[in-house]
């Protein structure tokens, strides 16, 4: 405990200038997404777009996303760091002020592809750059600073963004959504300047994918943000309002659950193998995904569920890739447990959005409670292919 103590202060303060500014960027572009992300749907479907069109405005947002992510080695490559991030925000936060105006369905979409750019850019830079500015022997640490930062926007923005619709409208939606990374952006200005690596990166995005360890974990994950993406687009539809057995209520629940569920898993991955939270994590994501058509208690007691399984898979998913990638492939490891994520949440928005008229809000989520549960196929083929050494 003494030596631990000891390192510690030799290597210098946590909390630096920098890292503080980089952690409060971080914490106003989340605010800023989570925010908008089930209300644009909402704004989306009520534009004339129906379900379908709801959907497209989610898979819009993460299909940008997805694409910036596979080419920032050569974005970053070429602007740096803080060029980037200022960008990013940039085209995260200000461009939503527009939807006021943006009536039509067409004009919706392609102001998110916009955003989603942006956010693409912003979220692989934030897991980089707070290793570069953490004082040495300290990353671990500064990761964790940085996971809070990230995740306690998901508690209380997707509620607070559909009751400030339902209260005051959406222009107050909109303009907090645009102003929340614009002060990210008024941070980021005082970060100082900092070049990434000269050494590239060995293997690229699709040669990542083609590892078999690799492709089932993320395989696995996004069935499970598939999920994700029904859920912050579809529930707000079919459980309109903002009392405690609404969207609102339930998004609430899954966001507190999420966090708890993350921050626990990653104390049990730092003890044991995070693996073997895959196959309960996904039982309890499929559990909730059924629940949620339920009357009111079964919706929260499902939120609760999903929100707990998925916060457990979001860290173990992450910490399983990170540990069958090479020491020189930690970028590639977060961009494509990034991809996942974001792929994920974009195509079940998407497929949903083209089968929730027919299926309706209960066959919908039964659905896709059954596509969760059929990953566990994946957990059981993962754990037997590591232990015969794959």
């Amino acid at each position: 405990m003494e030596r631990a103590r000891e390192r510690r202060a030799q290597a210098g303060s946590l909390l630096t200038r920098p890292l503080l500014l980089l952690t409060f960027a971080a914490f106003a572009s989340l605010f800023g997404f989570q925010l908008l992300l089930s209300v644009v749907p909402l704004y989306a479907e009520r534009a004339g777009g129906g379900s379908a069109g709801a959907g497209l405005a989610t898979a819009a947002f993460m299909l940008s996303t997805v694409l910036t992510q596979t080419q920032m080695p050569r974005i970053l490559r070429r602007f740096g760091y803080r060029a980037s991030l200022a960008g990013g925000l940039l085209l995260l936060g200000p461009p939503a002020f527009l939807y006021g105006p943006s009536q039509g369905l067409p004009a919706i979409l392609a102001l998110t592809l916009l955003r989603g750019v942006g956010f693409g850019v912003v979220t692989v830079i934030f897991a980089a750059l707070v290793v570069e500015l953490a004082p040495p022997g300290r990353h671990g640490e500064a990761l964790g600073l940085m996971g809070v930062a990230l995740t306690l926007p998901t508690i209380f923005c997707n509620s607070l963004g559909l009751w400030l619709a339902e209260r005051e409208g959406y222009w107050p939606v909109f303009l907090l959504g645009a102003a929340a990374p614009a002060l990210g952006l008024a941070a980021a200005v005082g970060i100082p300047p900092v070049s990434p690596g000269k050494e590239q990166e060995p293997t690229g995005f699709l040669s990542g994918l083609r590892r078999g360890p690799l492709l089932r974990i993320l395989l696995l994950f996004s069935t499970v943000t598939l999920a994700s993406g029904v859920v912050v687009t579809f529930l707000p539809l079919a459980r309109p309002g903002t009392g405690p057995f609404s969207a609102a209520g339930a998004l609430l629940a899954v966001g507190l659950a999420s966090t708890a569920g993350r921050w626990w898993a990653g104390r049990f991955g730092d003890r044991r193998d995070p693996a073997l939270l895959l196959a309960p994590g996904l039982a309890l994501c499929a559990a909730g995904m059924a629940a949620l058509p339920g009357p009111g208690p079964l919706l929260l007691a499902g939120a609760l569920a999903f929100g707990a399984g998925f916060g457990l898979l979001q860290n173990a998913t992450l910490m399983v890739v990170m540990r069958r990638v090479r020491p020189n492939e930690r970028g590639l490891g977060s961009t494509l447990w990034n991809a996942a994520f974001d792929a994920g949440t974009g195509l079940g928005a998407l497929c949903f959005g083209l089968v929730f008229s027919s299926l309706g809000f209960a066959g919908s989520f039964y659905l896709c409670a059954a596509l969760v549960a059929s990953a566990l196929s994946l957990a059981h083929l993962d754990r037997h292919r590591t232990s015969a050494g794959d």
